[in-house]
């Protein structure tokens, strides 16, 4: 007997498919749960229908997904300010959470945390990506600045700190003289 999935069905369909299975199988399992019906005229023909709206529907998801992943894309660093030890290693990890709410505070749109994808495992201070996985074929990188809370950022190259010895050792010998 044929019959039209309703809904995923493991080991045996996802919605929307046709299948051939046993008239026991459906009577006793697949109807009384909502799970599949009939494969009549009408059935098929409603079918058809809702499998046009389906493809409407994705389609325009995917197109969304793509404008998200552009904007994500365009994003220049995130900087994220975190709580240190003076050796630069985080109290705790940086977490895809707030990856996702940094992103979200930025672009103004919701972003799932479990669409963020740490590519690397973020406990020290440092340049890292993230990756925002939308559906299976879009796809952005996001960069992160991971910076000490209460620091500045710094755009221009910082004057080092051994200069600054050589400038005071220099000095002190001017004094000593």
């Amino acid at each position: 007997m044929k019959v039209i999935l309703q809904d995923n069905v493991q080991k045996l369909g996802k919605a929307g498919d046709i299948v051939e299975i046993k008239r026991g199988y459906f009577r006793n399992f697949l109807q009384p749960r909502g799970l599949a019906v009939l494969a009549t005229k009408g059935t098929l023909k409603k079918r058809e229908e809702d499998m046009e709206a389906f493809k409407r529907k994705a389609e325009k998801a995917h197109q969304e997904a793509v404008q998200l992943g552009e904007k994500i894309a365009a994003l220049p660093a995130l900087v994220l300010r975190v709580k240190a030890g003076e050796s630069g290693k985080l109290y705790g990890k940086v977490t895809n959470k707030e990856v996702a709410q940094l992103i979200e505070k930025e672009l103004g749109q919701e972003v799932d945390k479990r669409l963020v994808k740490l590519l690397d495992e973020i406990a020290t201070l440092g340049s890292f990506r993230a990756q925002v996985k939308l559906t299976p074929e879009v796809q952005a990188e996001v960069k992160l600045e991971v910076i000490l809370e209460g620091s500045a950022i710094r755009e221009t190259p910082v004057v080092t700190q051994p200069e600054e010895v050589e400038q005071t050792a220099d000095e002190s010998e001017e004094e000593e003289e």
